[in-house]
């Protein structure tokens, strides 16, 4: 074979490389731009999303319960029809015995009684979901699973709430919903620390939160409005790389512009402590809670269920503590 023979085969067999090699690329990058497309619609999904409020209609009582659990899908996933069943949501604060002198006392439940309650919902068919997943089942028909769904929230970041609530919920394979403040107590005084609030999140609860300082909202002008409600959830979205889709009334206290204040911040509702159950036909922004005393014994909080889950909407404003 002379040499440009040779050298014609030799350029033949380098285009033939170069060709593979190409087309190995190509696939690559097929496969490459799909996951991040796939990757890029999660994220974009993942979003809050605000929810229309709508006046209360007459309320069909269907068993949504049936349905196997889809609990922490997407939350653009639509599985059925928008559930239509209202959601208790418990309020506590200190899961603890009241020190002498408390200003408070009611907001002091001891952990034995905290247990026993929990056991008691369990054993009545009731089971513990977040308001994440709750909104998922009134908007988008996200099956809940088995049992009557309850949210157990609770307030002001005690370290209790940690300490003795967690191990309860836990056993029971249930979540909570934490409502952060974020210049809370300081752990050295029963405070939260971030790695407590870490473990909680770990343990599958939901974060959500009361603004900066527990202030109260109805009494700020727009600039301070905002700091304590849209800046708080943008810091605690950076620190944990959590959505915060709730906030929570600091006190109970709203009027319109704090409403305004939490849509504008894009949060997908806010809870108050207007006695009732919360309903998907209710403004989102407005949803009842039941606060739980101390002394509340468990059959006392099952009787509290069953007396409220008809009330009248949440007023439009609530501005007297």
């Amino acid at each position: 074979m002379d040499a440009d023979a040779l050298r014609a085969r030799r350029e033949m067999r380098r285009r033939a490389i170069r060709r593979r090699r190409l087309l190995a690329a190509g696939v690559i990058t097929t496969v490459a731009a799909a996951a991040v497309i796939v990757l890029l619609a999660g994220s974009l999904d993942g979003g809050s999303q605000a929810v229309r409020p709508v006046a209360r209609a007459a309320r069909p009582h269907t068993d949504v319960h049936a349905r196997p659990s889809t609990i922490g899908g997407s939350r653009s996933t639509k599985v059925g029809p928008p559930g239509t069943e209202p959601i208790p949501i418990l309020m506590y604060h200190v899961i603890a015995a009241p020190p002498p002198g408390a200003p408070f006392p009611g907001l002091y439940v001891e952990p034995a009684e905290f247990a026993e309650q929990m056991r008691a919902l369990k054993s009545a068919g009731w089971h513990a979901v977040t308001l994440d997943q709750a909104e998922a089942y009134w908007r988008r028909g996200v099956a809940l699973g088995g049992g009557k769904p309850i949210v157990v929230s609770f307030d002001n970041g005690y370290q209790s709430q940690y300490t003795q609530a967690l191990p309860v919920l836990r056993q029971l394979g249930w979540v909570g919903n934490e409502n952060i403040q974020l210049t809370g107590l300081p752990p050295s005084q029963g405070g939260l620390g971030p790695g407590e609030i870490r473990g909680l999140l770990a343990a599958g609860w939901e974060l959500d939160t009361q603004g900066i300082s527990h202030a109260s909202l109805i009494s700020l002008d727009a600039e301070q409005l905002h700091e304590q409600v849209s800046d708080a959830r943008e810091i605690l979205r950076r620190r944990y790389h959590i959505p915060v889709n709730w906030f929570c009334y600091p006190s109970g206290l709203y009027d319109a512009n704090v409403v305004a204040a939490v849509k504008a911040a894009g949060y997908a509702g806010a809870t108050t402590v207007v006695p009732g159950w919360a309903h998907p036909s209710d403004d989102p922004y407005r949803l009842h809670r039941l606060r739980v005393l101390g002394g509340t014994s468990a059959q006392q909080l099952l009787a509290l269920l069953a007396a409220t889950r008809e009330q009248a909407p949440a007023p439009a404003s609530f501005t007297t503590p």
